[in-house]
């Protein structure tokens, strides 16, 4: 069974990331208002009634501005944490809600999705696997450093929304202020363009398909240096940058996209894709 996978928005002014199979689909987060979900989500010839569930992975403003009205409206699942709701200013519907543990699958029909634990400064910040059959596609984004749980998991990944968030000569010489800089690259802020490469080089797995470029920065990075520093290592690896502006096509992820040595090497899919 293939996953159906889009970023919807992805930067510091919101981040939506949707991931389906033929008759069901999640978000991971809710960062863009609920109009724009909708919209975002019927430009590319999906439906939003297939959404069946919102996974939070912590509680910034980019992560959680468009679930309250979003869940409500459609009456959508949220799972969120005890610790994560108790940052959020939110008022949802106590049977819309529901708290998750990490290391622990949970089941949307034919979707599993595992939380595992990242190094973010947030209350309790997660990342997420999402599998369904033997294709997983990875959610790693917000994080401050690649720990044990990042590494383990993104071999197993046959896409990954990977934050690449600054660059460090922009950062560095940007008009940041100092306390901001070191914030951003702690071991609890976000992943620079190096760190994100450095990660994908030594980890991929040989069965990787397709890797979103994410969260990238609109002061710190440029998406043009992103995608030419990705593409000069990706050996196969179709390369997207995800937009803080816009969604990106809809890309099919199957098992069978296992990258064959040349010249067997299967073409991988972009479609737009209606339920």
């Amino acid at each position: 069974m293939s996953l159906f996978i889009t970023s919807l928005n992805s930067g510091s002014n919101g981040n939506c990331y949707y991931i389906g199979n033929e008759t069901e689909a999640i978000l991971i987060d809710a960062g863009i208002s609920c109009g724009e979900i909708v919209k975002r989500i019927k430009r590319l010839g999906l439906n939003i009634e297939t959404v069946k569930a919102v996974f939070i992975s912590h509680e910034h403003s980019d992560h959680i501005n468009g679930i309250q009205v979003l869940s409500k409206k459609y009456q959508i699942p949220v799972f969120i944490t005890d610790t994560t709701l108790s940052c959020c200013r939110l008022k949802l519907e106590k049977h819309l809600v529901t708290s998750f543990d990490p290391h622990r699958p949970v089941t949307i029909g034919n979707i599993t999705v595992t939380a595992f634990p990242k190094h973010h400064d947030a209350a309790d910040p997660y990342s997420f696997i999402i599998s369904s059959s033997e294709v997983k596609v990875g959610v790693f984004t917000d994080i401050g450093v690649p720990c044990k749980h990042v590494i383990h998991h993104f071999k197993q990944c046959n896409a990954a929304f990977l934050e690449t968030n600054y660059d460090d000569t922009m950062l560095e010489k940007g008009r940041y202020p100092f306390y901001l800089k070191n914030r951003i690259r702690s071991d609890k802020g976000h992943l620079s363009n190096q760190q994100a490469l450095d990660l994908f080089t030594r980890n991929r797995p040989p069965f990787m398909s397709h890797l979103f470029l994410s969260h990238i920065s609109k002061n710190n990075n440029c998406p043009d240096i992103v995608q030419q520093l990705f593409d000069t290592h990706a050996d196969g690896v179709k390369m997207i940058v995800a937009s803080r502006y816009q969604e990106t096509p809809v890309y099919q992820i199957s098992y069978s996209n296992y990258r064959l040595p040349e010249p067997q090497r299967l073409v991988s899919t972009q479609l737009s894709f209606s339920f």
